[in-house]
């Protein structure tokens, strides 16, 4: 059964975006808005024009959600939206995995460890 549901809709997005906190590292930036209104969190990825063709982009889009995706128990409940940042291109797996987790653990809703 899965815990996380995703952002669709760009009202969603917009409400996280206005509403929430933004964290970010180098690579990715996060934005968080604690969820009241149900007991799943809900995921969106958006990755800018800006940052390469649709190859590059799809490739950063499924490398996040994958990271998310083997940590989701981990994570508090929220709606999350991650941007990568133009840097992240051509990062392996593991450098996205450990930035995920690296801005997950600055916005305490990443529940591993000492953060809760």
């Amino acid at each position: 059964m899965r815990e996380w549901n995703s952002l669709k809709k760009s009202e969603d997005f917009l409400k996280v975006y206005r509403q929430g906190r933004s964290y970010g590292n180098k690579l990715l930036v996060l934005y968080v808005l604690e969820n009241g209104e149900s007991e799943t969190g809900r995921l969106g990825v958006s990755v800018s024009k800006k940052v390469g063709n649709s190859v590059v982009r799809h490739r950063l889009r499924r490398l996040i959600k994958e990271s998310f995706r083997l940590h989701e128990s981990e994570w508090a409940k929220a709606d999350v939206v991650v941007v990568a940042r133009r840097e992240a291109v051509g990062k392996s797996y593991a450098e996205i995995e450990q930035a995920l987790l690296h801005v997950g653990k600055k916005t305490r809703i990443w529940l591993k460890g000492e953060m809760v």
